[in-house]
């Protein structure tokens, strides 16, 4: 589609024949409000309404203790990560729903870690490879992690994908990569990583904070090592939800993590003094769930029960590809420069564009109801949730921008929030 072709009655057209379309009534978005931030927080399901009034009212208020067995509080981890497997291309078994993804990339590496250090063939290894821009709590967590082992271990940053093949070399044990880049959108090649990482003798461990509900997956075909991601973006489990940690069957019996709390434990109330691993994946556990947010995550899964991950990404392919055709057929003359992979093999479901006043047009955005986010340096991120955003939506929501630009309608002194 030519942009000089398309008008808000193309776009209107084609939520008429969207069949994704229906889904976007069991969300309860606000009147007057384009939402292009779920890429950061999901928006939220109508039912979880229910579902939190049941958990506290009946399941806590009336039942008590005793819903840990009678409301099955004890397996849902383990219940919810089988119902989020398919979404990831992993096996039953192989997934909870637990902890922060910092804390859950902090088991995920240490355990990588330690299965290189228990193989003589790869004891010496001690450089994790990472990139630059990746997010940065994953740098943190694995500095940290390096730091408090004190063995030697060495963070080696990329500035480009085009150098992740030499950097992870015979001295590397794992590579440590988010499938999505979180400022660009960029979206690496999982199966041909993973490939080289095993080629070299080194780990591939994946963050898919960026992926997970946003574009079909497939661990078990790209021959990941070890993956993780949080609930509460494309996946819409609400503000601070559980993240998820997949640890494939062919790993389970080596994965070792520090966080050896009672949950991870095969006979957690028989109250043994010594710690003995659970079989399988509840090994990634570590102590008491948070029950509540916990069960708000089944009702983001309940909607992508009801469709595909293929049939989501090629709506989200296609919200994307009209809202880059969109911003330079519209704001031509303006200085946004555009971060996000045209081709389709390499871009996840956002779209980043720099403007050298970047935070101010997006709180100025966010003033009329368009709300997407700013990360730094000056990149305006706009994230596409197919469960709910129409292609109406991208055309008002590029109409509004081209009107703030146009009439500089920005303070470029918007005081800065603690969230940008």
């Amino acid at each position: 589609m030519k942009a000089t072709m398309i008008s808000r009655h193309d776009c209107s057209a084609r939520d008429l024949d969207d069949p994704l379309a229906p889904l976007r009534q069991q969300f309860d978005l606000p009147q007057g409000v384009i939402y292009l931030d779920g890429n950061s927080l999901g928006a939220r399901p109508k039912a979880a309404l229910a579902r939190a009034q049941h958990v506290i009212m009946a399941e806590w208020g009336t039942d008590l203790i005793r819903s840990w067995n009678t409301a099955g509080w004890f397996d849902l981890p383990k219940r919810l990560g089988d119902r989020l497997a398919p979404l990831l291309g992993a096996g039953t078994g192989e997934v909870v729903i637990t902890d922060t993804t910092s804390v859950n990339l902090f088991k995920a590496l240490a355990a990588a870690l330690q299965m290189q250090a228990s193989d003589p063939a790869q004891a010496a290894r001690r450089i994790i490879v990472s990139e630059r821009s990746n997010f940065p709590t994953d740098l943190y967590m694995a500095q940290g992690l390096a730091a408090w082992l004190d063995r030697g271990y060495q963070l080696r940053l990329v500035d480009s994908p085009d150098e992740l093949a030499q950097a992870i070399d015979a001295d590397c044990a794992v590579a440590m990569l988010t499938h999505v880049n979180y400022r660009t959108g960029y979206q690496h090649d999982m199966a041909a990583i993973s490939s080289h990482c095993h080629a070299q003798g080194a780990l591939a461990l994946w963050d898919l904070a960026h992926s997970a509900g946003a574009v079909p997956l497939d661990l078990n075909g790209a021959g990941a090592d070890l993956a993780v991601g949080c609930t509460y973006k494309y996946l819409n489990g609400g503000p601070g939800s559980p993240a998820f940690i997949w640890v494939p069957e062919k790993h389970q019996a080596r994965f070792r993590q520090p966080l050896s709390g009672w949950w991870g434990h095969a006979t957690p109330f028989a109250m043994e003094p010594g710690f003995a691993p659970a079989d399988g994946i509840a090994r990634a556990l570590c102590g008491t769930q948070p029950i509540l947010s916990l069960a708000l995550v089944e009702c983001g899964l309940d909607i992508f029960a009801q469709t595909s991950m293929e049939a989501i990404r090629r709506k989200s392919l296609a919200l994307t590809d009209l809202f880059i055709a969109l911003v330079e057929q519209r704001c031509a003359s303006h200085p946004l420069g555009l971060v996000t992979p045209r081709g389709h093999a390499r871009r996840g479901s956002q779209v980043s564009f720099t403007h050298p006043h970047g935070y101010a047009v997006m709180q100025a955005l966010i003033a009329r109801g368009v709300i997407g986010d700013y990360r730094e340096p000056a990149i305006m991120r706009f994230g596409f949730t197919p469960l709910y955003t129409s292609f109406a939506d991208v055309w008002d929501a590029v109409e509004i921008l081209r009107d703030i630009l146009d009439t500089l309608a920005y303070d470029i002194a918007a005081k800065r929030d603690a969230v940008t």
